[in-house]
């Protein structure tokens, strides 16, 4: 997750999408997932690249599969971008980094606005 520094975490994954000031792009993987692996670094990419535009979270579905289970997630990796506490955007499978970025983009602030 790359938090505000200094920023304390919500207690759930739930209450982190519902009370976020910026989105929060989740991407749902497991380790053994090859595609999942792949798509790994292009999150860490889009992390550095929107740093206090975007939050990044990565959830594992075998160690959260009731988070998993409540969005759905029926294959991996899947990446969603939550806004508000809403789901906005779901891609599935591997996708690469200008794929992700142009739907991102879609739903971002403007940089340096204050929210959406």
């Amino acid at each position: 997750m790359s938090p505000d520094p200094g920023r304390a975490l919500p207690a759930s994954f739930s209450d982190l999408i519902a009370s976020s000031p910026i989105p929060v792009l989740v991407d749902f993987w497991a380790a053994w997932c090859g595609p999942c692996r792949i798509v790994g670094p292009t999150i860490e990419r889009l992390a550095k690249d929107y740093t206090g535009r975007l939050i990044t979270v990565k959830v594992d579905v075998d160690r959260r599969p009731r988070v998993a289970e409540h969005y759905e997630i029926e294959s991996i990796p899947t990446i969603m971008l939550f806004w508000q506490g809403e789901a906005v955007m779901r891609l599935l499978g591997a996708q690469g980094y200008e794929a992700i970025r142009r739907e991102i983009e879609k739903f971002l602030p403007p940089p340096g606005a204050p929210g959406r």
